[in-house]
């Protein structure tokens, strides 16, 4: 209740040992399959986020955040699936529920193709950024979730594989403001039972 999109932040830097803490809960985040299909770069460089700042439109919370978080769909998913392959054996599952259970992942992800398999991978991505946003305010910073940049240009910047698609920003740090009030829909407004 206590989150809001940040829109500038102060200069008070967040500790690595927080930055790490944010990290391990979204890498913890629900992805269907358990296939993890994004990537998260952390940029921490004042130059780099300048440089970065033009393809986000100039908006401040580029330059004035502590850490920038981009997060990029991965439409690398037979990477991901023999990863997850190996990661289920060394965790000691039984060789043939891996097998089966890998099989019915390889099925579901051969049938994604082109802009489909870019828009499911994003969505997961989106998964992962619920993580962040919730998490950064649960670590005891604010953060700000951002679609509006270039996301062919922060992929030139930042040197991407083509499989990684910068989907999502999440800048990170200590506002320099205090938050409005919540403005929300009531609940009767966004929930109804089913017939």
């Amino acid at each position: 209740m206590s989150r809001h999109a940040t829109k500038l932040f102060s200069d008070r830097k967040v500790s690595a040992e927080l930055v790490g803490d944010l990290q391990d809960l979204i890498r913890h985040a629900a992805t269907a399959f358990n296939v993890q299909p994004w990537r998260v770069v952390v940029v921490e460089s004042d130059a780099q986020k300048e440089a970065l700042s033009e393809a986000a439109y100039g908006q401040p919370q580029i330059t004035s955040c502590s850490h920038l978080f981009v997060y990029c769909a991965n439409t690398d998913l037979e990477t991901l699936v023999s990863r997850l392959e190996v990661k289920s054996t060394e965790a000691g599952l039984p060789a043939e529920s891996v097998a089966a259970y890998i099989d019915m992942v390889q099925g579901f992800t051969a049938g994604l193709t082109g802009d489909n398999r870019l828009a499911w991978a994003q969505r997961q991505t989106y998964l992962a950024l619920g993580n962040g946003i919730n998490g950064a305010k649960s670590l005891g910073f604010d953060s700000c979730p951002m679609e509006g940049f270039d996301s062919a240009r922060f992929a030139e910047i930042l040197g991407l594989s083509d499989n990684l698609i910068p989907t999502v920003l999440m800048p990170i740090g200590y506002a320099d403001s205090d938050p409005r009030g919540k403005l929300r829909f009531d609940r009767e407004d966004m929930f109804f039972q089913s017939a």
